[in-house]
């Protein structure tokens, strides 16, 4: 057991390591989603929208030429709304001179190239955008022409330097960003309490497991919850509670099956040194070399049985099944019970349907209805009547064994079937029942995708019905 506990914290170790690796996943792949957006709305909302303002200014600007050679008055008059905007505003007849007029560097073959120019003289406005290492940011350019007659007589030049998204965040975002550290840390803290309450299930789950695994059969679990951990619990209680009972059913079986033999076991053997030390004459020699026989023969009979049980749990032994006329079968293990039940003066009667036809192997079949009846016979009482019937209902063949006899009391009829289990116990192993004959017709019938029903009332006898599918028609 101490090689499991360390095991056992090793493998929740690992489920929180996974979880906690998901939820690292899951933060990274939001600040890298936030990220994204945030570059996203830079691009499309502040800079597009900067570039929106200054087109519109330039476009009430370019209105103020109405043609000819640029003037100075008109330069000035442009120029002039310097003073009431945040954006810089220069006209100039030969983009050339914008060099005097900027405070940066401008290489004019770069800010109007051959594909530009073409623009401009098509009276459609140009924009740039470009780092400038003396503002160490973007800058923002529109270059509005003012053209007369397919001649490019000046330009109107407005740029604006462009903030960088930290600039952009004010004290309030910034103290918007420090809550939501906070929070995430207390959401972390509430995570992982959250975890800890999911997972102690499984912890307990785990544990049970390892306790079943050393045979701790009535281990159990609580079930706290009806989702689908409570589920799972539920289950496995219902599976522990299920290998428990195999596990007892299994002592009871070896059990038992030691006390059945060793009682035979002790006559022959007591009876033999007996008798090869000649402690015994006469008749009681005869009587005690009866008894070795009767003895032998129940321990054969037992060994048959549990041999004819461990057949019928084994799902993959082969059974050969073949058309049979269902009352020939029956009245075979009829024939074969008849001087057991004369001894008893019991009388049989019958009423078969010669139609019925099943699919089914003989042999075991045979060994189904011998079963039964010999218990009929066996507790019947003296000088009374079996009555046995088969009739079609439905696509099944059922067969009905009734008979008059001491019955079997309510609270013993669910365990009928059990291995080993006797409603009498001192009187079934004087009968020469073992307790597995009707635990070999469940499982038989079973084979023939058939079930099984027992009613019976004290005092006045038990009824055997059989249901087996017939042969299905070509």
């Amino acid at each position: 057991m101490g090689y499991w506990l360390p095991l056992r914290e090793k493998r929740m170790k690992k489920i929180f390591a996974k979880i906690w690796g998901l939820i690292v996943l899951f933060i990274v792949v939001t600040i890298v989603f936030m990220y994204v957006l945030t570059d996203y709305l830079y691009e499309q909302l502040y800079v597009e929208d900067t570039e929106a303002s200054m087109i519109e200014v330039g476009d009430k600007l370019q209105t103020k030429y109405k043609g000819g050679k640029v003037t100075d008055a008109l330069i000035a008059e442009i120029e002039d709304y310097n003073t009431y905007s945040n954006l810089d505003v220069f006209a100039v007849r030969n983009p050339r001179e914008l060099s005097a007029c900027v405070p940066f560097e401008i290489d004019y073959d770069t800010l109007i190239g051959p594909n530009e120019r073409q623009h401009l003289l098509q009276g459609e406005s140009v924009t740039k955008i470009g780092y400038e290492e003396r503002f160490q940011r973007q800058i923002i350019s529109v270059i509005f022409p003012l053209v007369d007659q397919n001649r490019l007589e000046g330009i109107i030049y407005i740029y604006y330097p462009l903030a960088k998204i930290t600039e952009l965040a004010n004290e309030e975002v910034l103290l918007l960003i420090g809550s939501a550290i906070i929070f995430s840390c207390i959401l972390a803290a509430f995570v992982y309490q959250g975890i800890k309450h999911i997972l102690r299930p499984l912890k307990e789950l785990q544990s049970a497991v390892e306790k079943m695994s050393n045979g701790e059969y009535s281990t159990r679990v609580n079930v706290s919850s009806k989702d689908e951990m409570g589920k799972l619990s539920e289950a496995f209680n219902e599976m522990a509670a299920a290998i428990e009972r195999e596990d007892d059913q299994q002592k009871t079986f070896l059990a038992t099956v030691s006390h059945e033999l060793r009682t035979p076991i002790s006559y022959v053997k007591g009876y033999g040194e007996a008798i090869q030390k000649n402690y015994i004459e006469g008749k009681e020699r005869e009587q005690a070399m009866n008894l070795i026989v009767r003895e032998a023969e129940r321990m054969e009979r037992l060994t048959n049985e549990l041999l004819e049980l461990v057949r019928g749990s084994n799902e993959n032994t082969a059974v050969e099944f073949y058309p049979i006329v269902l009352s020939e079968t029956v009245r075979e293990a009829i024939r074969l019970l008849k001087n057991q039940a004369d001894s008893k003066d019991i009388h049989f009667v019958t009423s078969f349907d010669e139609q019925i036809i099943v699919e089914g192997n003989e042999e075991k079949l045979k060994q189904i209805f011998i079963n039964v009846i010999e218990n009929a016979i066996r507790y019947s009482n003296n000088d009374s009547k079996i009555s046995i019937l088969t009739k079609m209902m439905k696509d099944n063949a059922v067969i009905e064994i009734t008979d008059q006899g001491i019955g079997i009391p309510d609270k013993d009829l669910p365990h009928i079937t059990e291995r080993f289990y006797r409603v009498k116990k001192a009187r079934s192993r004087a009968d020469g029942g073992s307790g597995l004959g009707l635990s070999i017709v469940e499982q038989l019938v079973k084979q023939h995708k058939g079930n099984l029903t027992i009613q019976s009332e004290v005092g006045k006898g038990t009824k055997v019905t059989i249901n087996i599918p017939m042969m299905e028609e070509l």
